[in-house]
């Protein structure tokens, strides 16, 4: 079995690649700096026997789903105390593996900081701040429609559909073959070929390089690279325990879109410090406001006319975070293909990480993932 740049998406190379990104593609460090490490004690628990409904409809456990080859990592953080860890496919706790779309709320976390700060205005006109978006489609989109995904494209991103516009930004950062001879290689020109919908400001419209077009962003408005501002203003006042990576493509631009690499256990750290409302082992790292406002003011309205509003109703999305506002504990979380998720319950005490290699990027697994994370809420919390 050859894993190759343009193959390791796909199984059984997955199983291999997402976690040897490194190996495969260029990468930027994410530095976790010389600090000390944000301890995580551990516990023994019953989580292994937690059942729930299984992919093929039939009842299943926390193990035996673990068992099944598409399962890479799970932790499982309740009060601040690992009570579940396990990894699959040869993956090991030390590992960096590939958080596809969950990437993108590093990015909305970095925006808080940044706009707490006063580096970054939320309503300055994109294009306005990096001059490689004038005359894009992402012209007149303001920073918060950016984070939000309401800016009016004319894009799909149809994982079924090897031929839709995403599958040409997956060949142009150098993760599939070319769809098409002479088709944009790189991430900048791709984001050159985006068709414009208005207005901006309407329905959610979930879009891959909108993330692109926001790390970008948050790059111009402060002269560093995205990992480069992962590691100063997240990964090192955490306390992460490894170094993380960044995918970058052919002409060396951030993957912001979906790039990060990092270990289960930091990946878990990350999302405990949102479940705390900002705070990784006492120090303040994301402003408290701006994980309330994620929670609380993402636009219901704008979800339910989206593109993502059947699959999962009842949530919303803001500064590239989901929250399940059907649910009476409002978590957050993440979302990346092929599996990979942060769960963030602060009623609850609970904080989940996920990382996978399911056979397709919006694979019916996720389903089955969502049920073991309601069974595992259920089982520590009771409601």
């Amino acid at each position: 079995m050859t894993v190759t740049p343009t193959n390791f998406q796909d199984r059984p190379h997955s199983a291999w690649g997402f976690h040897h990104v490194r190996e495969l593609h260029p990468t930027a460090q994410v530095w976790r700096g010389a600090g000390p490490v944000w301890d995580l004690p551990t516990q023994t628990s019953d989580l292994e026997d937690v059942t729930f409904e299984g992919a093929d409809g039939q009842s299943t456990t926390l193990t035996a789903m673990m068992a099944e080859p598409v399962h890479d990592g799970l932790l499982v953080l309740h009060k601040g105390t690992a009570v579940y860890e396990a990894y699959g496919n040869g993956m090991r706790p030390q590992d960096p593996h590939i958080l596809m779309s969950t990437t993108k709320s590093f990015a909305g976390s970095l925006a808080g900081i940044l706009a707490e700060q006063g580096v970054l205005d939320l309503n300055a006109d994109v294009a306005d701040l990096v001059a490689d978006l004038k005359g894009t489609a992402y012209g007149g989109a303001t920073v918060r429609q950016v984070l939000d995904m309401r800016v009016g494209l004319d894009y799909s991103e149809d994982y079924t559909d090897p031929k839709c516009d995403f599958a040409y930004m997956d060949a142009a950062c150098g993760w599939r073959p070319p769809v098409e001879p002479g088709a944009p290689d790189n991430l900048l020109d791709h984001i050159g070929t985006i068709r414009s919908a208005p207005p901006h400001g309407g329905a959610f419209h979930y879009v891959s390089p909108t993330a692109l077009v926001m790390g970008w962003v948050l790059e111009a408005a402060t002269g560093e690279t995205f990992a480069e501002l992962v590691s100063r203003l997240i990964w090192q006042p955490m306390g992460a325990e490894f170094d993380g990576d960044l995918a970058l493509d052919r002409c060396h631009r951030s993957q912001t879109e979906g790039g990060l690499n990092v270990t289960l256990r930091d990946l878990a750290r990350f999302g405990e410090l949102h479940r705390l409302g900002g705070t990784a082992n006492g120090t303040r790292i994301v402003p408290e406001a701006w994980i309330t406002d994620i929670r609380e003011n993402g636009d219901p309205d704008a979800w339910d006319a989206g593109t993502m509003a059947d699959i999962m109703p009842g949530h919303h999305y803001r500064a590239m975070w989901y929250t399940n506002r059907s649910h009476p504990h409002r978590p957050m979380m993440t979302m990346g293909a092929f599996g990979q998720t942060v769960y963030a319950d602060p009623v609850a005490e609970l904080t989940i990480a996920k990382l996978s290699s399911f056979p397709n990027a919006g694979d019916e697994l996720f389903g089955e993932m969502f049920r073991c994370l309601q069974a595992i809420t259920d089982a520590l919390h009771g409601d």
